[in-house]
This record gives structure tokens, C-alpha cells and sequence, in this order.
């Protein structure tokens, strides 16, 4: 049976004689699809109600008791479900995309490869609800309560958890990126397996990185790699300027290095120093074309006022550069900032870069590195 609004009388029929008159019906018509689209079922009691694989698209539910309801495989695109009752209710591999599931009661619910994209779940009870695989992909989780959910496998990404309860949930395979929103509680996620010792953190988008760092070689070689060999280049990416620092990144993958290069349009926001600064910590050095200033002369003074990486300026000899006076002043009180290099074009760049940037930015980083240990009382550190 086809998928609309319009509810088939037949089934909301026999539905409305009672949750028992339907689940028989159900069972000696186990091939048929009910649809049940658009209608209007708010407050109804279908508690233990067959509606796996039922077409329930755009109905309203509002306050329906659906408390260990059978919905697997159900469509529930865009159905009112607020304040539904769906304590233990089987919605394993139900579509809840766009549904209105605000401040329902999800308790011990069966979610596991549930469809909750777009779903607003808003102050939705959902403590100790099975949720592996589910994708909860830009789902609004505002102020819910996901305490003790198992939430292995699930992805959330772009999604809303402002002021949410994670407390003691299972994380192991999560998929959190770009979430939204700051958590209330998200102490002691399990990052491992049933199978394992358990491993709590208290950060969603900390866990899985945690979780491969404890358990893949390869990356704690990358975490290595980029302490040692990741070096941040900042310029004016205009195609004049990028000519240069492309040909700086060549170079520097030619040394052994790991080159980042931050291409952005600058907007009107402190997000993209804050992101240069984010990269210039896990950076060994900094290369700062100057020869066009109106870009990094901000990020420069960033970098050396709040890290502790050396910073390499390079000047295009006899370029219009009036910024250098505030380079100069900034030099006097941090030694993390190397003096600025002249070159006369491109082929004199690369013929010294080594002697010239490279050597003079490792002799400060480990000069750096050692007085960071001698702070920490490890004098002898080499």
C-alpha cells in the first residue's frame, strides 16, 4: 500500500476498537501495510499496539501512550509525537526524520538503527534507551535526557545537545562531530566495548579520538608525526602570494615536514584567529610570508602572545611593507619570534630556506622545548 496523508479508513477503524481487536487483526493480515498517515491519534492508548512497519507518516501522536508499542520499521517522517508515552517501545529501525518527539518519554526505548534525522527531541526522556547506529544527524537533543544510553555506533553530527544529560552512557564507535550546543552532563561516557576493561571520559567529541589513540598505533605515529613535522605557512592568498607559499609548502615536504597550509577567507569573527592559533599549537614552527601584511600582521602577534612556537617572518626584498615597525616592537618581548627573512625572489627563497628558515626555526623550538622543561623543574632536560 502507497505511502500518503490520508489515513486508510479501514485500518483506522478497526485501530480505533482497541489495541486488542488490532493486534489480531495484525496477525492474520501479516502481509498487509497499514497506513495510518496524517491521522489524528493524540491521547489514544496503544499501548502494546503492533505497528511495525506501519505507514504513521504525519499523524499526531501528541500524547498518545505508546509505551511498549511495536514500531519497528515504522514511518514516522513528521509525525506529532510530543509527549508521547514510549516507554519500552520497539522503534528499532523506525523512521523518525523531522518527527515531533519534544519531551516524550523514550525510556528504555528500542532505537537501534532508528532514523532520527531533523527529529526534535527537546526535553525527551530517553534514560536507558538502546540508541546503537541510530542517526541522530542534526536531531535537536536540547535539554534531554540521555543518562545511561547506549549510544554505541551512533552518529551525531551537527546535532543540537545544549544543556543534555549524557551521564554514564555507552560511546564506543560514536560518531560526534560538529555538535551544537554545550551538554549539562557528560561524565563517565564508556569509550570501550561490553568485551573490555571500561574507559570513561567526560567529552563526547573527546571519546572516539581517545579511543583510537589507546588502540591504533597508527595514530599515536600521526599525534608523533605532527609534534615533530607539522608546520603552519600563513600568507596573503592572493595568486601573486600563493605562488610563494606553495612553493614554501614544496619545499618543506621535500625536508620531511608536514605542511599546513590554512586557506580562508578571513571573515568577520575571532573563529578564524582562534583557528590559526589552534593550528600554531601543534605546529613545531610557524612560516609568515609579510610581504603582504593585511592578513597575518594580526594572527603574527595571536601566535607569539598565546604560544609557545616559533615564528619565522619572510619579506620580499624591497617590497612597501610598513608593518614591520610593530614586528620590531613585538620581537623586544618574545624571543619565540625569530628575525624576519629578506629574500629577492623566489629562487633566492629556495636556495636558503634551509639555512635561512628552517635551521634558525628548529634551533628556537628546541630552545623553546627545553626551557618549557626547565620551567617544570627538569633542568637537565636535552
Amino acid at each position: 500500500m502507497g505511502v500518503g496523508q490520508v489515513a486508510n479508513e479501514e485500518h483506522l477503524r478497526i485501530l480505533e476498537e482497541g489495541v486488542e481487536v488490532w493486534n489480531r487483526w495484525r496477525g492474520s493480515h501479516s502481509t498487509t501495510i497499514p497506513d495510518l498517515s496524517g491521522a489524528n491519534l493524540s491521547g489514544a492508548n496503544l499501548s502494546g499496539a503492533w505497528l511495525f512497519n506501519t505507514h504513521v507518516v504525519g499523524a499526531n501522536l501528541s500524547g498518545a501512550n505508546l509505551s511498549e508499542a511495536q514500531l519497528g520499521g515504522a514511518n514516522l517522517i513528521g509525525a506529532n509525537l510530543s509527549k508521547a508515552n514510549l516507554r519500552r517501545a520497539y522503534l528499532r529501525f523506525a523512521d523518525l526524520s523531522d518527527a515531533d518527539m519534544n519531551a516524550a518519554d523514550l525510556s528504555k526505548s528500542d532505537l537501534i538503527f532508528a532514523k532520527l534525522f531533523l527529529t526534535k527531541l527537546g526535553g525527551a526522556i530517553l534514560s536507558k534507551a538502546a540508541l546503537m547506529e541510530a542517526s541522530l544527524r542534526e536531531a535537536d537533543l536540547e535539554f534531554a535526557d540521555l543518562s545511561e544510553a547506549n549510544l554505541e555506533g551512533a552518529q551525531l553530527v551537527k546535532t543540537r545537545v545544549e544543556g543534555a544529560l549524557f551521564t554514564n552512557c555507552r560511546v564506543y564507535g560514536i560518531s560526534a562531530w560538529g555538535l551544537e550546543g554545550k551538554p549539562k552532563d557528560q561524565s563517565n561516557l564508556i569509550i570501550t566495548h561490553y568485551d573490555e576493561p571500561v574507559i570513561t571520559v567526560d567529552n563526547l567529541e573527546v571519546a572516539q579520538f581517545i579511543y583510537l589513540l589507546l588502540h591504533s598505533q597508527k595514530i599515536r605515529d600521526a599525534i608523533d608525526t605532527i609534534a615533530k613535522k607539522a608546520v603552519l605557512i600563513l600568507g596573503r592568498f592572493t595568486p601573486e602570494r600563493m605562488v610563494v607559499l606553495n612553493a614554501i609548502r614544496d619545499e618543506l615536504r621535500k625536508q620531511g615536514y608536514l605542511p599546513i597550509l590554512f586557506y580562508f577567507e578571513r571573515p568577520d569573527s575571532r573563529d578564524f584567529i582562534e583557528t590559526v592559533s589552534t593550528l600554531a599549537h601543534i605546529s613545531r614552527f610557524v612560516v609568515a610570508d609579510v610581504t603582504d601584511p593585511r592578513i597575518v600582521i594580526e594572527e603574527i602577534p595571536h601566535i607569539v602572545h598565546n604560544v609557545a612556537v616559533p615564528v619565522k617572518p619572510l619579506l620580499l626584498d624591497g617590497s612597501e611593507n610598513h608593518e614591520l615597525v610593530t614586528l620590531r616592537n613585538l620581537r623586544v618581548n618574545h624571543r619565540s619570534l625569530l628575525n624576519t627573512y629578506e629574500y629577492k625572489n623566489l629562487e633566492h627563497l629556495l636556495t636558503n630556506f634551509k639555512t635561512e628558515v628552517i635551521d634558525p626555526s628548529e634551533q628556537k623550538a628546541e630552545e623553546l622545548y627545553r626551557r618549557r622543561f626547565e620551567e617544570l623543574g627538569h633542568p637537565k632536560a636535552a
